[in-house]
């Protein structure tokens, strides 16, 4: 054999053979091999208005169907009621064959077969769970106690109760460092972060909130980095993943910030925020010095997201806009658009999650929960928009939600509905709000409003303003329907 032509082969093989350099996606390590996006591989999303999960082909940008965990309003107030209600959190196992879904109504989790679409399993915890992650090794699942103070600990097996972590007062969501030491648990209700040993569940550190409220992190595969996002103040915390945990850097990114995940690609790694005021999604570098390098215009009030398994794509859950957007991490431009169910919030990305088959067995059609109507708000002769609407169809009645920005923090105010255009004459008001520190405010109300602003036989069209409270009624409207 020629050994000069057998080291040329070998020199030839080994690249093939070596881990790419940009390897690795959230919230696997970097070491981890990248996954081509593929039709094995799907995208799910947690659908709270119409309790259902939606059930995306990346591969061929389609909505497969949606599993059914609830029934919608006002069927899901009866006291008879045994459906799931207002599906929220998601999480997976590491072998990606279990989806977890949480829903903060029913107080639960269920567990899914990812290449069957099947309930396997429903866990009820406390009050108000917000997520659920399965630790790295699979052997537990950290829910997330959001209305109490502690993290329930379900066994990874039999998704069982096991014990209670207590934690600072509403724990919104545990992500866990790649090598599986650490957890990381922001709040919703207190300015504190905790770190926790993953073997001997005891807090290791305690880290300051830039705010209250915290719905939302990602740990970078790198494992230097850890990224919280402060939805009352819109901004983003940069966090050392190591000791002694300190702030990297606190960031204005824009009210309603909602989620943060990350992408390694050939460019490097980046850090995607979801600022549902903004309908943006914003991109920074992750390096000491986070660096904003892109503003991507998404569509409605952008929520969760996750990237794909190769870092090519990050997909976006559009909460008012009923869709799921799928941004291209080299251009950082939306290619596409795909309806889902009614206000996605949290969302997974699956690879490989249906190794074989069709994976379409016990999905069922998106139906009347694709029906909704959609308004944008604004200050009167002002350019831009200040607030986005949806009003979810739900049979009997609607569920109107509004992302309102442009208000003033710690005042109070109406959303209302005009006769007029303009916003003048009488007001009925359809929902009290109160603007949070960044200016903003999520706002919901359920009744028959669509025939309202739609206007139909016997039904004049009528138009949402936001007016603020004087005397406990709508004083002049500071924004108006376009």
């Amino acid at each position: 054999m020629n050994l000069n032509r057998l080291s040329l082969s070998l020199l030839a093989l080994l690249p093939a053979l070596a881990s790419p350099a940009f390897a690795g996606q959230a919230p696997g390590a970097a070491s981890a091999p990248d996954i081509a996006i593929s039709s094995k591989d799907r995208v799910y999303l947690s659908d709270q208005s119409s309790n259902t999960v939606s059930v995306v082909d990346p591969a061929t940008e389609k909505l497969l169907g949606v599993i059914r965990l609830g029934d919608q309003t006002p069927g899901n107030l009866s006291p008879l009621y045994k459906g799931q209600l207002l599906v929220h959190g998601m999480g997976f196992s590491p072998d990606h064959k279990t989806l977890d879904v949480v829903s903060i109504g029913s107080n639960s989790v269920t567990f899914i077969d990812t290449a069957s679409n099947k309930v396997k399993h429903t866990t009820y915890v406390g009050r108000s769970p917000h997520e659920a992650f399965f630790t790295p090794d699979g052997k537990e699942v950290w829910v997330t106690i959001r209305g109490e103070d502690y993290i329930q600990v379900l066994d990874g097996a039999t998704y069982e109760p096991t014990k209670r972590i207590k934690v600072p007062n509403g724990p919104g969501m545990t992500i866990f460092s790649p090598d599986g030491k650490y957890g990381y648990v922001v709040s919703s209700f207190t300015p504190e972060m905790v770190v926790i040993d993953t073997k001997t569940h005891k807090i290791a550190a305690t880290v300051k909130q830039g705010s209250p409220f915290s719905p939302d992190l990602a740990a970078t595969p790198d494992g230097k980095q850890v990224w919280i996002t402060l939805k009352d103040v819109g901004k983003t915390q940069v966090i050392n993943a190591r000791p002694p945990f300190e702030t990297i850097a606190t960031l204005d990114s824009g009210a309603i910030t909602n989620h943060v995940n990350i992408a390694r690609n050939a460019q490097g790694q980046f850090a995607y925020v979801t600022v549902g005021g903004l309908n943006a999604v914003k991109v920074y570098t992750t390096t000491d010095h986070p660096e904003l390098v892109a503003t991507i215009p998404t569509g409605e009030m952008p929520h969760g997201l996750w990237p794909s398994g190769d870092g090519t794509r990050m997909y976006v859950g559009l909460e008012n806009g009923n869709a799921l957007a799928a941004i291209d991490t080299a251009t950082n431009k939306v290619l596409s658009t795909i309806p889902t169910g009614q206000s996605p919030q949290g969302m997974v990305y699956i690879p490989n999650a249906v190794p074989s088959g069709t994976g379409t067995d016990n999905l069922t059609p998106l139906g009347s929960a694709g029906d909704a109507v959609h308004l944008t708000l604004a200050p009167a002769g002002a350019a831009g928009i200040a607030t986005t609407v949806v009003v979810n169809n739900q049979g009997l009645v609607d569920i109107l939600q509004a992302g309102v920005t442009g208000v003033e923090p710690k005042k109070a105010y109406f959303l209302a509905l005009s006769n007029n255009a303009d916003g003048s004459g009488p007001l009925d008001p359809v929902a009290k709000f109160m603007g949070n520190p960044a200016g903003a405010a999520i706002v919901g109300a359920i009744g028959p409003l669509r025939k309202s602003v739609e206007g139909t036989s016997g039904n004049p069209k009528r138009y949402l303003v936001i007016a603020p409270v004087v005397d406990d009624k709508p004083g002049t409207p500071i924004q108006i329907q376009r």
